[in-house]
């Protein structure tokens, strides 16, 4: 692989195969695999991620928004597409495009009939989300019968899916709470299985998929286990990261005892030292919670901490003990040194460091 002359996300389409043939080797064969593409492919790209799980055959793909899924709509990916989180203004864009929308409380399933009725549209297929202790979107257990009577009340929609959203399956210390939030929701189901045209179940996400299989039910929604990380150590050691982000040194700096770094003079040197400064900023996703020494990254192969205030579009890195050069390639994250390890160090978590990569970084991909 090509040393780095700029800042690049490189994409990893093998590493990707791998970690959907690895979660699907989980799942009955008649279990169907919802890829979650939302946030840009979790800060990747998802254009190219969608087109690569569509050779793969994956079943469905879900987005947070409407303008994603329109996106995937326009460079001509044709498997189904569920909208998390739709709003009623694009409800007629979302008939437009094809996509279907989850319906998450009275007044988006009303809006929707509504829609979708003066659209002429007839059995248009809809999710429907209930809330089993997430406490974030849904349905509660006691709208059942309402939401039933709205459903036989019109042709124009029709529910594909009935699901759901655990709230803490990669915690092994929930199992009690996540077992709860199972039966509730196979409870709630059952009324729609014996009442309507036997709908799709799915509660599953990628932690769900790995330690609850007996809620795997008729399709699984994966999310972070595609881009590589798990919810163990053991699962980590099998899912493959898909990103490698890297730079490269700009410019190295001597500077004397007292000298300062940065904005606000944020780090004083403590005695004679090296830094090294590399084009990557918090407009790039490197935000300043990982500055003054929290964050690091890699310079062959050793550690050097962020110095100072994060920059724009620069982070400053001291490089006393690393024997290195201007053009000198520098590691972000990648396979071996891991967004996690990055964001356990600023007190975070992986999903918000890979979704956080600007569109303005290149990307590149590879098998």
């Amino acid at each position: 692989m090509p040393k780095a002359n700029e800042t690049v996300l490189e994409i990893d389409l093998g590493a990707l195969t791998h970690n959907f043939n690895y979660l699907k080797s989980k799942l009955l064969p008649n279990t169907k695999f919802l890829a979650v593409v939302k946030a840009f492919a979790y800060g990747s790209d998802s254009v190219e991620i969608a087109k690569h799980l569509e050779t793969l055959k994956v079943d469905y793909f879900a987005v947070a928004y409407t303008r994603e899924g329109v996106l995937l709509r326009e460079v001509g990916i044709s498997t189904p597409i569920l909208v998390l989180h739709p709003q009623p203004i694009n409800f007629k864009t979302i008939i437009e495009r094809c996509l279907e929308p989850s319906m998450y409380n009275a007044k988006v399933l009303n809006e929707f009939i509504k829609v979708a009725e003066a659209e002429q549209q007839n059995d248009y297929p809809v999710h429907i989300k209930f809330n089993t202790g997430l406490n974030r979107l849904g349905f509660w257990e006691s709208d059942v019968d309402y939401v039933l009577s709205k459903l036989k009340a019109t042709k124009a929609i029709k529910a594909r899916s009935i699901f759901s959203h655990l709230a803490a399956s990669e915690d092994l210390n929930e199992v009690e709470f996540t077992n709860r939030q199972i039966e509730s929701f196979k409870a709630t189901a059952k009324a729609f299985k014996d009442q309507l045209n036997d709908p799709w179940l799915h509660m599953c996400n990628t932690s769900g998929v790995i330690n609850y299989p007996e809620a795997h039910l008729d399709m699984v929604r994966c999310g972070i286990g595609l881009y590589g990380f798990g919810n163990s150590a053991e699962e980590d050691k099998t899912l493959k990261p898909i990103a490698r982000l890297k730079s490269v040194i700009s410019q190295i700096h001597m500077i004397e005892k007292d000298e300062t770094v940065g904005y606000n003079r944020a780090y004083k040197a403590k005695g004679f030292e090296k830094t090294a400064t590399i084009p990557i900023g918090h407009a790039d996703g490197i935000g300043r919670q990982y500055g003054n020494e929290k964050g690091f990254v890699v310079i062959n192969g050793q550690k050097a901490p962020i110095i100072g205030n994060v920059c724009m579009d620069m982070i400053m890195v001291n490089i006393t003990h690393i024997d290195c050069n201007e053009g000198d390639e520098v590691i972000v994250f990648d396979a071996e040194h891991k967004a996690s390890d990055l964001a356990e160090a600023a007190h975070t978590i992986s999903y918000e460091i890979i979704t956080a990569i600007s569109q303005r970084v290149k990307r590149e991909f590879y098998n």
